[in-house]
Parts: C-alpha cells; structure tokens; sequence
C-alpha cells in the first residue's frame, strides 16, 4: 500500500485546531443550510390571514423530509467515517470505491423516495394528522418540495465528503450559494409573485439543484484528490454492507425522528388540535437552531478521530475525544440559559399569532427543560460512530427515541397532562438516553484506547 500525502492531513498539528477548523466552516454551512426549510418557515408563519394553518401544514411535512434525510445520513455518514480511516491509512483506491458507492446510494435511493412520497402523500399526511383544513397545506408544500429529493440527498451527503477531504470551506460554499438564493427566491414566489406556500416549495427546490451542481463540479474539478469514478459505482456488495453498518445508527437517529413527529402530530391533534402541531412546527425549528453548533462540532470531529484511529495515533484521538466532548457541554449549558430566557422572542421568530405564542412559550420551556444533556448523547452517539462502534451507535440510536421518547409520547397525554406531556417526553429522554450513551462511551471505548501511538 502506497502512503501518500494529501490535504487535511489530521494527524499534523493541534487536534482542537483541527477540530475547530472543520467544525466553524461546517457549522456556518448547516446554519446556512437551515435557511432552506427555516426561512420558508419564517415566511410561511407570518403570511397574513393564513399564516398559523399554513404553518401547521408545514410541519405535517416535516416527517417526509426527515425521512429523505434519513437515508441521506444512512449513505453519507456511513461513507465518511470509512473514507476518513482509508485516507489516514493511505489507502486511494478503496478511498474512491467508497465515495463512487454513496454516489450510486444516494442517486438510486433518491429517485424509489420521490415515486413512493409523491404518489402515496395523500393518505400518508392523514396519518400524520392532517385534518381537512391543514392537509391543502401541507398537500400544496410537499408535492413540489419532493421534486428537490435527488438535489437534496446528492448535494448535502457528497458534501459531508468535501469536508472529509479538508475543504471545509468549499463544503461550506455549497450551503451558503444555495440559501443565499432561497433567500432571494423565497419572498419573490410567496408574495411578489402571489404563490404562497407553493412558492417557498419551488424556491427550496431550485435552491437546492444550484447547492447539487456545485458539488458536482467539485469533484468533476482539479481540486479534489479523489474522484467519482463511473466504473465504480457499480454496486459492490461489501462495500455498501460496510456503509450501511455504519451509517445505520445516522439513519436510525434520524429515521426514529421522523416516527417521533409522526407520532407527536397525531398525539397533538388529539390532545390540542391544529395549533398545537403549528407549535410544535415552531419548536421543532427552534431545536434545530439550537442543536446545530454541537452536531456541527461532533460532525467535525468525525474526519479528526477516524483519521487518526486509522493512522493509530492514539494520543492524538484521546485528545479529540475530550475536546469535542467538553466543548458540546459548555455550548449546551449556555444554550439552555439563552432559550429558557427569551422564549418568547424565539416563538416570535416563527409567528405572530398572539395565541400561539401565548400557548407555545409554556410548551418551549417544557421542551428545552433538560437540552444540556442532548450534549452528552451527541457526543457518545459522533465517537462510536467514527470509530466503527456501529452496533453501539446503533443500540444508543434506539434507546433514547424507540425505547424512552415514543412510549412517553404516548402514555403521558394519556396520564392527565394532555398536549403538555408531548413536550415533556423530550426532556425525560434526554437526561436518560444522553447520560447512558456518555458513560458507556467513556467506560467501553475511551478509557479502553491504548495511551501510547503505535508507529
């Protein structure tokens, strides 16, 4: 085998700087990538007369999206980490097989999503608890948005691979081009051109064909010292059963949140109607905000610890482990203070309903009750992950939405605390599923890695 010296070579230099330098860049192109479904958002709630229904309708929508992102996390994350290990190894070739494998994944995977979302929305978002009033909403969203499906999946797993290179600020370009223009486009469709929700659809879709292009020319172009190879993109069993090993505990975290809002919509329209599910929109989408500088950091960390697991740079991995761990809690705890002390200001954002603001601030600060240990499970979740532990990154996946969240979800509304108890589920698994997936990490795989390099 060949070594060879390339790019982003992550056993050279301060491990917190190469963890800080992959995080800062990702975590501005995920804010920015935020900005395709939270501006449309922002918009969509404060449209005059209809903006509470319209934002409902949204959110019914939301576990089809997250669903797509699900398989886009079961390829791309699965394909990274096992990237990362082959270039610290030097390893070229299996490097190129596996980045031409996600390709032919997350093509393929895109195109069986979009007949089977778009053909069967209509008793799917019933299930999800559309009434008569909210489905034209969310009918009128989705069936354009799911045009996007192969763009989307495409443009934002292969970017997780130019990051994986040390190009994180040309991963980051791939965000900031396309919601830059969904910036622009967004209020040109809703209101200039009078297309309402239909519009922040087809703006979100163009947006994300501009992001797909351009990491397609990324690496059809000079910069990249791995290429897609169509010669390799014929399916390989192997490794496509080492991908998805690995990225099962991605698909399963995000897999798990889409049955969660499932459930959470259909439990809300029980136990408070439409304007519980529009507060729950505004919530989901105030978490998403928040939870971004840690998994952009525990993302960053990914290249890092693989990287240097597969070079056995033991000492050098045990300081990512820590760095990446300790900084996820302080972000947290600052976090928590920032929302539990402007929670009206955050509902705001999303809408100017006076009763959905009156009723949702109570709802956020039940949410956000426990979000310091999120940090614990991001962090125990990111290191099995990166270094193969797929089985544990699976069972921790598991525990905290299948085991603790949905059961919650259904049993405490039903216990006397009605729509409260929906909100109060997330706060309980986040102390129990965080504190179980930290410690088991710090006791099985951290304090277990040797303290001396091997070469």
């Amino acid at each position: 085998m060949n070594k060879i010296k390339s790019h982003g070579n992550f056993g050279e230099g301060a491990v917190w700087k190469n963890i800080v330098a992959q995080a800062f860049p990702l975590m501005l192109a995920q804010l920015v990538q935020l900005a395709y479904n939270i501006v449309d958002r922002i918009y969509i709630g404060h449209m005059p007369g209809i903006g509470t229904m319209a934002l409902t309708g949204i959110g019914l929508a939301f576990p089809l999206t997250t669903l797509i992102q699900a398989f886009t996390s079961l390829f791309a994350v699965g394909g990274t980490p096992l990237f990362s290990i082959a270039r610290g190894q030097g390893d070229r070739k299996r490097a190129e097989k596996i980045l031409s494998q996600v390709v032919t994944l997350l093509v393929g995977c895109s195109l069986i999503l979009f007949l089977l979302c778009y053909f069967f929305r209509k008793p799917v978002l019933y299930l999800f608890g559309a009434s008569d009033i909210s489905y034209p909403y969310a009918d009128a969203y989705l069936k354009i948005y799911l045009w996007g499906t192969t763009f989307s999946m495409f443009g934002i797993g292969m970017n997780n691979f130019i990051n994986a290179q040390g190009y994180p600020k040309l991963g980051m370009m791939t965000t900031v081009i396309g919601a830059l223009l969904n910036l622009i486009l967004d209020p040109l469709f809703i209101f200039v051109l009078n297309m309402g929700i239909q519009g922040a659809a087809v703006a979100t879709v163009l947006s994300q064909a501009v992001s797909a292009v351009w990491v397609l020319l990324f690496f059809m172009g000079r910069k990249t010292e791995y290429k897609i190879k169509p010669e390799l993109m014929i399916p390989n069993g192997k490794i496509i059963k080492d991908i998805l090993a690995l990225g099962v505990s991605g698909f399963i975290a995000k897999g798990t949140n889409c049955a969660v809002q499932v459930i959470c919509n259909a439990t809300l329209r029980t136990f408070g109607g439409d304007l519980y599910v529009g507060i729950m929109t505004c919530i989901n989408s105030i978490r998403e905000i928040a939870e971004l500088p840690v998994f952009s950091l525990t993302s960053g960390a990914q290249p890092v610890l693989g990287f240097n697991y597969g070079a056995r740079k033991f000492k050098r991995l045990r300081s990512a482990i820590r760095f990446s761990c300790l900084s996820s809690i302080i972000y947290t705890i600052l976090g928590w203070f920032v929302i539990m002390g402007l929670p009206k200001m955050w509902i705001s954002i999303f809408t100017s309903d006076p009763q959905m603001i009156e009723f949702g601030v109570p709802s956020l600060k039940i949410y956000f009750a426990a979000f310091i240990f999120m940090s614990f499970q991001s962090a125990g979740q990111s290191t099995f992950t990166s270094l193969g532990c797929s089985k544990r990154a699976v069972f921790f996946s598991l525990l905290r939405k299948v085991i603790i969240v949905i059961p919650l979800t259904i049993m405490l509304p039903r216990m006397g605390m009605g729509a409260n108890g929906v909100f109060a589920a997330e706060p309980v698994s986040n102390v129990l599923g965080g504190l179980a997936a930290f410690i088991t990490m710090y006791l099985t795989l951290y304090r277990k890695l040797p303290k001396e390099d091997e070469n």
